[in-house]
């Protein structure tokens, strides 16, 4: 069969790449050099011509990834060809990806338009200057939302080959694959929920935990600022994102971190997010004015299970050349607790579901009416029995060392 494709295969137009049936790029994606306008003119005088030899009775759409809101030079030029130009932004806060629904609405329209019953109409793909990280991410998404390719890195890698690898490190300061790979996950887990994409959830991001942090300055340590950009849970009907949280303007001065202090890291957050979600960590020179970033991390709130994201140094977008500062054993966590949630039951989050509830705030409030003195014995025996009888089974004595915690009473050594 492959020997058949490869008899009757067609070289596609000039200066067009082909990605997959029907499915082309423009070659200028793979280029930093801006033409003139005439000279951008011509050469997409060229393409279409060649296009219509080539497809005669075919219809064309084309997807841009441009910067700004202003109308884009290839709508103008492609207008008067009678072509379908779709606009798309190139980032999403500084990032080579877009909103998860921004990405559906790309998926979807690409394959209505692909799969039009008795047309062979054809999608071209187009991005301005700095766009190729966002439209080699979007082909990757389009080829594992069309079942053509399987695994989310081996898609994208594929798709990064098609052009210099230097493009890439030239276009984007930090490594945006790790972040790319957790949205094609996203895209490829489509088939296990009814619901795609899922709602936004809303979450409280309660705190970032840091595990062997790089140290900077000469070893002397470190000095982190966490910013979050997202949409703002406050005001659902605006989709457009800002900055929701830095630490950097919650406190006049930013905490120095000793090496030894370094190896675990808690920097408490209380911001409620939604949806998308850029979460970058930064460090700040001892001026307050120079800083150097250390990584980031884009996720979408609604795969975030159990309320935890625990990422690997593997797992977070850093710097092409700072991979190595980063120890093995580095870990970043974030904990969010759902909107509604009463926080002092968050680290009793296996009892917060159904009726079980009730039983534990009762034995609770139980616990405010005894002396302290009955506390130290009574809580223990009465809750165990309480839950025994609701049916759950009490596998560890942690449960009630927290309730102790919870309500100041100190265990007897």
């Amino acid at each position: 069969m492959a020997l058949f494709r490869r008899f009757f295969y067609r070289k596609p137009p000039d200066r067009l790449l082909e990605i997959s049936e029907r499915v082309y790029v423009f070659d200028c994606c793979f280029s930093t050099e801006v033409l003139e306008e005439d000279e951008y003119k011509v050469y997409m005088g060229r393409i279409v011509t060649q296009l219509q030899d080539y497809f005669p009775e075919a219809s064309f759409m084309v997807f841009n990834f441009r910067e700004g809101e202003k109308r884009s030079q290839i709508s103008d030029i492609l207008s008067s060809y009678d072509m379908t130009v779709m606009d798309y932004p190139r980032q999403y806060e500084g990032c080579p990806l877009l909103p998860l629904e921004m990405i559906h609405h790309f998926l979807k329209s690409s394959e209505s338009w692909l799969s039009l019953e008795g047309q062979q109409n054809v999608l071209l793909m187009h991005c301005e200057r700095g766009g190729w990280p966002v439209l080699a991410f979007m082909l990757a998404g389009l080829l594992l939302y069309r079942k053509q390719y399987s695994g989310e890195q081996k898609t994208l890698e594929m798709v990064y080959k098609q052009a210099p690898r230097e493009l890439l490190h030239l276009l984007s300061p930090l490594n945006p694959q790790p972040s790319q790979m957790r949205y094609l996950q996203y895209i490829s887990r489509r088939n296990l929920s009814l619901e795609w994409p899922p709602s936004d959830t809303p979450l409280l991001l309660d705190c970032l935990n840091l595990r062997v942090l790089p140290l900077f300055e000469g070893g002397k340590g470190c000095r982190p600022v966490v910013r979050v950009y997202g949409q703002d849970p406050s005001t659902p009907a605006n989709r457009s994102s800002k900055l929701l949280f830095s630490n950097s303007k919650m406190k006049k001065s930013v905490r120095h971190y000793a090496p030894e202090e370094c190896l675990l890291v808690k920097i408490d957050i209380h911001c409620r997010v939604q949806g998308d979600v850029v979460l970058e960590c930064i460090h700040m020179d001892e001026d307050l004015v120079r800083e150097e970033i250390m990584f980031r991390i884009v996720f979408h709130t609604a795969f975030v299970r159990k309320n935890i994201l625990m990422l690997s140094r593997d797992e977070v977008d850093v710097l092409w050349d700072a991979k190595d500062q980063f120890p093995r054993d580095f870990r970043a966590q974030t904990r969010s607790p759902k909107m509604g949630m009463r926080p002092r039951l968050l680290l009793l989050r296996s009892f917060s579901r159904s009726r079980r509830f009730s039983v534990v705030w009762w034995t609770l409030r139980k616990l405010r009416e005894r002396s302290i003195a009955q506390c130290r014995t009574w809580p223990c025996q009465r809750m165990k029995r309480t839950i025994r009888k609701s049916g759950r089974r009490m596998r560890t004595l942690m449960h009630f060392s927290i309730v102790h915690r919870m309500m100041g009473v100190r265990n007897r050594k």
